[in-house]
């Protein structure tokens, strides 16, 4: 049972940073109707950016911030530069431009940053703590709390607040929003920047535990889009269900099986959902419900 534990403990932190990704997507897909393969990117820079600020000397508090602020302009600026210029926002071209704008994006934290692996300080010094026998890293609770409140931020967003209001009437319908007076672009761009930010926390909540670096955001991408269309790619929630049950599938195929097939989980739950089931395990036939 104690072993059984401890998988199950691990397959939920990497679970809840697939979670975050994955909304990431999602947000993304409701605005544009097409997938954003930068995603993963957001990811490595908010690791990356965190390591920056914090060796010029700001508290890890606010390197943090600086970072997710940073991560989530940059995000603002892809899709205003590379995203919005597409005529008619054919989905598939927004797709081949999203492409080619992580490879961009990797290419220059490898210049700016360096090849190198980065370390980054965890968030509360000490040992891991006992929990029914097993070990639980005390960033693995960072991981846990800061995923919940970016879940139950975006709720609030876009069910108590005017500006989410606008966000989720852009993603049901576009032209709807635009005849009672939201600035359908100006939607558009703020999901790309909230899609960079929620990357950037996962990033940042996972780099003291596997150091930050440059080649991490295109496997993170995979699995956080196996993660979306794992629940389904219609709902946030459903998002977040599908990151937590591919770390846990993860998780226990590390430990009862075989760790050398833990990384093709993703691509294999990915290809049997898209077969079997593609609305996902939890969503349903329209495009996106928030």
């Amino acid at each position: 049972m104690d072993e059984l534990l401890q998988f199950l403990i691990a397959g939920l932190k990497n679970g809840s940073i697939y979670a975050l990704v994955a909304l990431g997507f999602t947000i993304v897909f409701a605005a544009t109707g097409a997938i954003n393969f930068a995603q993963g990117e957001f990811f490595m820079l908010g690791g990356m950016l965190g390591v920056f600020f914090a060796g010029l000397g700001l508290p890890l508090p606010m390197a943090a911030v600086a970072a997710i602020a940073a991560t989530a302009a940059i995000g603002a600026v892809f899709e205003l530069l590379a995203v919005r210029p597409i005529k008619g926002g054919d989905p598939l071209r927004i797709i081949m431009v999203t492409i080619g704008g992580s490879v961009l994006l990797r290419q220059m934290a490898l210049h700016l940053f360096g090849p190198d692996e980065l370390p980054l300080d965890p968030f509360t010094e000490g040992p891991s703590l006992k929990l029914l026998g097993a070990a639980v890293e005390r960033q693995t609770l960072w991981i846990w709390a800061l995923t919940g409140l970016a879940v139950v931020a975006l709720a609030l967003l876009y069910r108590r607040t005017t500006f989410g209001r606008a966000m989720r009437a852009t993603s049901i319908q576009r032209d709807a929003a635009r005849l009672v007076g939201v600035n359908a672009r100006a939607m558009v761009t703020a999901s790309f920047a909230l899609a960079a930010a929620l990357g950037a926390v996962a990033g940042l909540a996972v780099a003291p535990l596997t150091q930050a670096s440059f080649h991490v955001g295109a496997g993170m991408g995979v699995k956080g889009f196996a993660a979306a269309i794992l629940g389904g790619l219609g709902s946030p929630v459903a998002a977040v269900g599908g990151g937590l049950l591919l770390g846990l599938l993860e998780s226990l195929t590390a430990g009862y099986i075989d760790p050398l097939y833990k990384d093709a989980v993703a691509l294999v739950v990915l290809l049997v959902v898209l077969f079997v089931r593609p609305q996902g395990l939890f969503g349903g036939s329209g495009r996106v419900k928030m």
